[in-house]
């Protein structure tokens, strides 16, 4: 069985195919006994959550996308530990503020331990590109902190994102990618995304 088997339909919000990923993740992590930790990294808005154009700017716009909280439950119950690695320039913009955020990862929490599920921390980024910061990604600083919070390398750990700066940065830390459609890249031309998967190696879409 090949890793890229489970987690390419890992946040697809058909509700039958998280029956199946839930399957597949059991024997992926029975498979890496080996692992001390079995880390999984993923991106949130439009991971996790609806994207919005305007910004995710106060906990009543954060809302999960279907199925995908109860995805994260079955990977915890697989003995997976997730781990979010976002940007979130509505920060530097002004847009809210840091009791915003923590009241929208509040919720976040709230709802994932309805139905079993929890993520081990939020790494985020509040700079605007125009801070040419370390931590935005596809810079590759919030995973550099992950691996120093778990102790850890990164190689052949799985990301899960739904950008090109989501695939780029896990890239360049060793990390095993993986693009979902689920949020911007569901409205990526065919030709982009081959130029993705040449850029990226081993990518999984």
């Amino acid at each position: 069985l090949k890793q890229t088997s489970s987690f390419g339909a890992f946040l697809d919000p058909v509700a039958d195919k998280f029956l199946v990923c839930a399957s597949l993740l059991v024997l992926v992590h029975l498979q890496r006994a080996d692992v001390f930790v079995a880390l999984i990294i993923i991106g949130r808005d439009g991971i996790l959550n609806r994207f919005r154009e305007d910004h995710v700017k106060e906990p009543s716009e954060w809302e999960p996308l279907p199925g995908a909280l109860e995805a994260v439950a079955k990977l915890n119950h697989a003995g997976w530990h997730v781990v979010v690695a976002t940007n979130q320039s509505g920060i530097g913009r002004g847009l809210f503020d840091m009791v915003a955020l923590n009241a929208m990862h509040a919720k976040m929490n709230q709802m994932l331990a309805k139905v079993g599920g929890r993520v081990e921390a939020v790494f985020f980024c509040p700079h605007t590109p125009e801070d040419h910061c370390t931590c935005r990604k596809p810079m590759p600083g919030l995973f550099q902190m992950i691996g120093q919070r778990f102790g850890r390398s990164l190689d052949g750990v799985p990301m899960v994102g739904d950008l090109p700066r989501d695939v780029l940065a896990a890239q360049s830390v060793g990390c095993e990618p993986h693009l979902v459609r689920t949020g911007q890249a569901a409205t990526m031309p065919e030709a982009e995304l081959q130029a993705l998967r040449q850029q990226v190696s081993g990518l999984t879409i």
